[in-house]
This record gives C-alpha cells, structure tokens and sequence, in this order.
C-alpha cells in the first residue's frame, strides 16, 4: 500500500472527454498557460481536474517555506524517530485505507474541484473521498466532533482560495515520514491558480500541542488534466494482508 501511495499512478481516469471551457491554440491544443478563467463573481475558478505534485508525500519538510527544522514538541519528536526505527509501513494507517489529513492533498490520484456558490466540493480519487468547503459565511464549529477530515470553511483572499481546516483526530500520520499531529491541528490551505494548467498550493500546519509554532509547506504546483475524468478507487486490497508489509513498504 505505501510502495502505492509512493509510486506515480497509472493512468486511470476516463480517456477522451474534452473540456469545453479549455482555451485551444491556433493548431487545436489546450492553451494550458492562458489566464486563469474567471468564476461569475469575478473570482479565478479552480474547477477542474488536477494532478498534485507529490514531493511532499514522502517528507513535509523537504517543502518547508522558508528551508528550516521542523518545531517539533519533544514527544513529537521521539514519534518520528520511533516509526522510523519500527514497521513503517504496517503502523501507517494509510495502509488500513485511511489517508487522513494532510496526507490526502498531496497523494498521487488527481482530485476534481467543483468551484459553487456558497460550497467549493473537492473529490479525490485517491481513496474514492469528498470534502466539502463552505464559502456561505459560516463560522467553523467551536467544539468540532474529530472526524478522519475534519471541517473546513474557504474565503477569497484576492486572487488566492484559503481553506481552514479544524476538527482532524489525531489518528493518522502527515506523511510517509510519519510525522504526527494532534487533534488540535488546523491546517490552512492556499490555492492560487496562475494560468489554466497551473494552480500553486501552499500548507500552513498549526498544531500546538505538536509542534512549537506554526510551519508552511509549499507543496509544489498542481497541473490540470485534460480530457480525462476520476475513475472510483476503492482501497481494500490490503485491509486483511496487512501484518504482511514490513517496515520499508514491501511484503
């Protein structure tokens, strides 16, 4: 499951469905660095389906903005240390099917955003899950019940989409690395997308009980994909087989 989640996918998608809204060239071909397209409130439209770039999988760090240490709380700390000396691979709970967050933004399946007046619906095929983020003016919940994704409400910030996400249980690990958060983790998410093929993402991780102050990642940018759609994912294959996969992800 972890050599799966690691490796670059094998195309999966439906094959051969254009996108109308996409920009051609003169000779026919998607004009992927026109301007970013405009939703009718005047706001880019992050509608689409799109390819994460996947470095931060393996290792959060390597994307830390500025380049630093990771702040870890001292029993932060000693837990990546201890699941890089145990069974990686087997304690991972992505390895039972749950990636959790932030895990789930950068796993290498492309995700289909649907850009909607009070409500901004994202739906991954990795894992075959949705999530929903209010843009209606509610407020996150105050005394959230934890859940495998948590909450999330968006706002405009210029041209940038920011996405504050609470309410995650401190049940699954950040990366591949193992890095651990606790169930006071707000996430903040920026999506700015700079051209129609391009859209940068940015992850601000807030956990005080985890780590000494907040830390950002810059995941890198997430290409959009044209003429191909999600196909469903359901991750069962390893649900019974799973004291099978050693500590670096082979059986």
């Amino acid at each position: 499951m972890v050599l799966l989640l690691a490796a670059a996918p094998v195309s999966a998608q439906w094959l051969g469905t254009p996108d109308p809204k996409v920009p051609r060239t003169a000779d026919g071909k998607p004009d992927l660095a026109a301007p970013a397209p405009k939703a009718a409130d005047g706001h880019p439209d992050l509608s689409g389906v799109w390819m994460p770039n996947t470095r931060t999988l393996q290792d959060l760090a390597v994307g830390m903005t500025p380049p630093g240490d990771v702040p870890y709380r001292p029993w932060a700390a000693q837990l990546v240390k201890d699941r890089a000396n145990g069974a990686r691979g087997k304690d991972d709970p992505a390895a039972s099917c749950v990636p959790g967050m932030p895990k789930l933004i950068v796993l290498p399946y492309p995700y289909k955003i649907y850009q909607m007046p009070g409500v901004t619906v994202i739906l991954y095929e990795g894992f075959t899950t949705f999530r929903q983020i209010f843009t209606d003016g509610r407020a996150l919940p105050k005394d959230p019940q934890p859940s495998w994704l948590g909450y999330s409400v968006g706002k405009w910030e210029g041209d940038t989409f920011v996405v504050d996400t609470i309410g995650v249980n401190d049940k699954t690990w950040m990366d591949n690395a193992g890095r651990p958060h606790s169930d006071a983790l707000h996430t903040i998410e920026r999506y700015r997308r700079t051209s129609v093929g391009t859209m940068d993402v940015t992850l601000t991780i807030d956990d005080p009980k985890a780590y000494a102050r907040p830390w950002m990642v810059t995941t890198g940018a997430s290409r959009l994909i044209v003429g191909q759609d999600l196909l469903e994912y359901v991750c069962t294959e390893n649900n019974r087989d799973v004291e099978h996969l050693s500590g670096d992800g082979r059986k």
